[in-house]
């Protein structure tokens, strides 16, 4: 499995941090080891020294020469005798040698006198080896402190040198849908340079497309818009003329269409400006005084249904924002509301600030949406699994293009209870600080 490109830095300059630290530490136990047997020999060597001008006549070995090594010192004599050990050792060279002593290997210097007296400074090999192995360990303890200590800057430098890279990635996850802008490269590492040139590269071929596609729309609407607006004036005068009952009806059926059709276009046009267009700086609208309007003005069509429209609680709150855009978004949710809530059913609003946010909540008491559907809410055209009316999916994308510009957010829940069903969209708004 591919692994990230930090995980593989780190596991190539750890693998060679371990291994020069075992080569390093190899080579250094054994160095120590051998030094720590040459200083063993120079100890027999000294002691053999002072040894020389004291006589030490006892046959049996001396200890306590050197308690910790537990060197010896063994009077030989002047011919060999005693013990066939002593013969032994008696018959050896001047120098040192790797002789057996009371059944076990031992290190022996021997040495004559002058007075042609012999003697032998003797040391166990196993305390030899153990007091060389003890002094080798204790070098080996720097490199082992030391080996953590290099992982631990290693990991810190690994992620100090990617952190422009994460900040890049968390720049891109912060952006919106729809901005294509350039990336900054000013300051970035000079190895991200022409990654950043890449991106914005595409990010221009992108904005291109982008722009294309709003054109398209906003001239195929304008375009289309003409026709349909003379065709409808020629059905209008059309339905004023005495006709068959069968003609009027298919009459009544192309008016429904064109209508349906210069809706479409007046959705479309609204879409293509809100992508282009962004909200205009500094501008303040008061919240609730448009929330107001537009009740005021679907009032008729609720009550055309017996639907109780109103308001459940109006704070005074403002927010930055174009005024019609807003008027946009409040006119499209409480439509919806109202279209999709059964005669004799309610319509609820509020209008309040809370932690800041200028919030719009509208509560309705229809069927609610699919749960499966209530994540793509906002697409456009999309008009969910189970599409009712002559809507064509575009009011709800239009409201989450103009909230994105704010830089608020919208939320669809289903409201259920065994009182009341339906849905409840939650809009948070930037509020001024009023």
């Amino acid at each position: 499995m591919m692994r990230s490109l930090r995980g593989r830095l780190f596991a190539g300059l750890t693998a060679i941090i371990l291994l020069t630290g075992a080569v390093g530490g190899t080579l250094a136990y054994r160095w120590a080891y051998s030094e720590a047997i040459e200083m063993q020999d120079s100890v027999l060597i000294q002691i053999a020294s002072f040894a020389l001008s004291a006589s030490i006549r006892e046959s049996r070995p001396v200890t306590g020469v050197d308690t910790e090594s537990e060197v010896a010192v063994v009077e030989l004599g002047a011919a060999p005798r005693g013990p066939a050990e002593d013969r032994r050792l008696w018959g050896l060279k001047d120098g040192l040698h790797n002789a057996v002593y009371q059944g076990q290997p031992a290190r022996v210097l021997v040495r004559t006198r002058p007075d042609d007296s012999r003697f032998a400074v003797m040391q166990r090999t196993e305390i030899r080896t153990e007091i060389a192995g003890d002094m080798a360990l204790r070098t080996l303890l720097p490199i082992a402190a030391l080996v953590p200590c290099l992982l631990l800057v290693t990991a810190l430098v690994i992620a100090r040198s990617f952190r422009p890279m994460l900040r890049l990635a968390d720049d891109l996850d912060a952006r919106r849908a729809d901005d294509v802008s350039a990336l900054k490269a000013t300051g970035a590492p000079s190895d991200l340079q022409p990654f950043l040139g890449s991106i914005n590269a595409l990010l221009e071929r992108m904005r291109g497309m982008m722009d294309q596609q709003r054109r398209f729309i906003a001239d195929a609407s304008h375009e289309l818009r003409t026709p349909i607006t003379a065709l409808s004036l020629q059905a209008e005068n059309l339905a004023s003329l005495e006709m068959p009952a069968e003609t009027r009806e298919r009459l009544d059926v192309l008016r429904s269409g064109m209508q349906r059709s210069r809706h479409l276009l007046e959705q479309l046009l609204a879409l293509a400006r809100q992508d282009a267009v962004s909200p205009a700086a500094g501008e303040v609208t008061e919240l609730d005084r448009i929330a107001k309007g537009v009740v005021a003005d679907l009032l008729p069509e609720a009550a055309a249904r017996n639907i109780d429209l109103g308001f459940t609680m109006v704070e005074t709150v403002a927010v930055n924002g174009d005024q019609l855009s807003l008027i946009s978004v409040l006119r499209n949710l409480v439509e919806n509301a109202v279209k999709f809530t059964p005669e004799g059913g309610s319509v609820d609003l509020g209008i309040y600030r809370e932690a800041g946010m200028a919030v719009i909540q509208i509560e309705d008491s229809g069927t609610g949406i699919a749960p499966r559907d209530l994540n793509r809410i906002g697409e456009p055209f999309f008009r969910g699994s189970q599409p009712s009316g002559d809507g064509a999916g575009l009011g709800l994308s239009i409201v989450k293009r103009i909230v994105d510009r704010c830089g608020g957010s919208i939320q669809f829940e289903n409201v259920t209870g065994a009182e009341r069903t339906g849905l409840r969209v939650i809009v948070r708004l930037p509020a001024v600080n009023g």
